[in-house]
């Protein structure tokens, strides 16, 4: 059974949040800098972590120093969610012996606040996934080096969603296979393949699997799905939602399918709902999806609804 899931308590203009680098070397530091006056503008207070810029190799810094700033942001009392600077790779590292509840436990102070957002996208879902096995629901949304691109409606539903308001519903196009009620897994397809067989991996039973991805040749994205379909997980979820498979083309002058025929012939025979072209992922509008929620996937209309 999937954990019960605690959403944290809505966001209000004033609170203070943590932005930090827990994956990629931050390379985009204007874009990152649009996205922290967006928070601001909206009346947060954003707190920087330092060295948000560090570099060791493709990495923001060392593992042990990306894991204290995740873990002093978790255990800050007045801090209320975290801002994820940007993907890249390097959130799995992490998450070796990790432990979220084990975090609250070693937090001195007498009263530990009620769990916080996590917010982000792309390699953040080894997080996002990570947080939702401890039974807290994060939001696969915007990063900081990504929300200034965002047109103001996928902005405005991510406030919505954090600060305690409902969602519209999400159109895309129907595969067919009926309609589907389940618990909403929003990733990135390449860190979620590579969480398979690990203790990161959820239970999959009665799970709507939200997948987009960017960068990844065709038959890299067959790949992927065959290791999904080979598992006998895609037997045991109750739906899937796909987003944007942004520059996903083959190379020039090689013989290929295109991402779509790969993703039509890999999941168009599950028997479960199915609706694509929704729009999240890496090429904007990204929509922000809740993590662990209950939702309806509707393959024939092609609406992905959270509940």
């Amino acid at each position: 059974m999937s954990p019960e899931i605690i959403i944290p308590p809505p966001l209000q203009p004033g609170d203070l949040l943590q932005a930090i680098a827990p994956s990629g070397a931050l390379r985009e530091l204007d874009a990152f800098q649009r996205g922290v006056d967006i928070w601001r503008e909206r009346g947060y207070q954003v707190e920087v972590i330092p060295e948000i810029d560090a570099k060791w190799g493709y990495l923001a810094g060392k593992d042990e120093k990306r894991r204290h700033y995740l873990a002093s942001a978790w255990q800050n009392p007045q801090c209320r969610g975290i801002l994820c600077a940007r993907g890249g790779f390097g959130s799995t590292r992490l998450l070796e012996n990790w432990d979220w509840k084990q975090l609250e436990q070693k937090n001195k102070s007498s009263h530990f606040p009620t769990p916080k957002w996590l917010i982000g996208f792309s390699d953040i879902t080894a997080l996002l996934w990570s947080l939702y096995q401890a039974g807290i629901s994060g939001v696969h949304a915007p990063l900081l080096t990504t929300i200034a691109d965002e047109p103001d409606w996928s902005r405005q539903r991510l406030f919505d969603w954090v600060e305690g308001r409902s969602l519209a519903p999400l159109k895309g196009y129907g595969w067919g296979g009926g309609l589907a009620t389940g618990i909403l897994l929003p990733a990135n397809l390449t860190v979620a393949t590579h969480l398979l067989g690990t203790p990161l991996q959820p239970n999959m039973d009665g799970i709507i699997l939200a997948f987009e991805d960017v960068t990844e040749a065709p038959y890299r994205i067959d790949r992927m799905l065959t290791q999904w379909r080979l598992s006998g997980i895609l037997s045991q979820v109750c739906g899937i939602a796909l987003g944007s498979f942004s520059k996903c083309e083959a190379p020039p002058n090689i013989p290929s399918f295109s991402v779509e025929e790969v993703l039509r012939e890999r999941l168009g025979d599950l028997s479960i709902p199915v609706v694509s072209d929704l729009p999240f992922g890496h090429q904007a509008p990204n929509a922000a999806l809740p993590v662990g929620v209950k939702a309806i996937l509707d393959g024939e209309r092609g609406i992905l609804e959270i509940l």
